[in-house]
């Protein structure tokens, strides 16, 4: 991630307060301090990516054989008429215009 996506867009940002260990306070001003960071940054950065981690884990699913093969088939599947999604599909993008 990098470390403007986690930067407060427009205005001051919001506080988040944690209470720590002095131990765990030290090590991560020590990792911090390393790569030239604030504490915040740091936290902030670490955060987000495993927030981001834990989240791109639930888009992940197993099947059996049999079930993944019948799931597959119904996405290749082409999808039934649908006025609404072809209007969708020919609407220029906002960016595009």
């Amino acid at each position: 991630m990098k470390r403007s996506e986690t930067k407060a867009v427009g205005g001051q940002g919001q506080t988040i307060n944690l209470r720590a260990s002095h131990k765990q306070k030290t090590l991560i001003d020590r990792a911090a301090e390393m790569l030239g960071r604030s504490r915040s940054d740091f936290m902030l950065d670490t955060a987000c990516r495993e927030a981001e981690a834990v989240l791109l884990d639930r888009r992940y699913f197993a099947l059996p054989p049999e079930i993944y093969e019948r799931f597959t088939a119904l996405l290749d599947r082409p999808p039934a008429r649908n006025q609404q999604l072809r209007r969708l599909l020919r609407t220029k993008a906002l960016w595009d215009k």
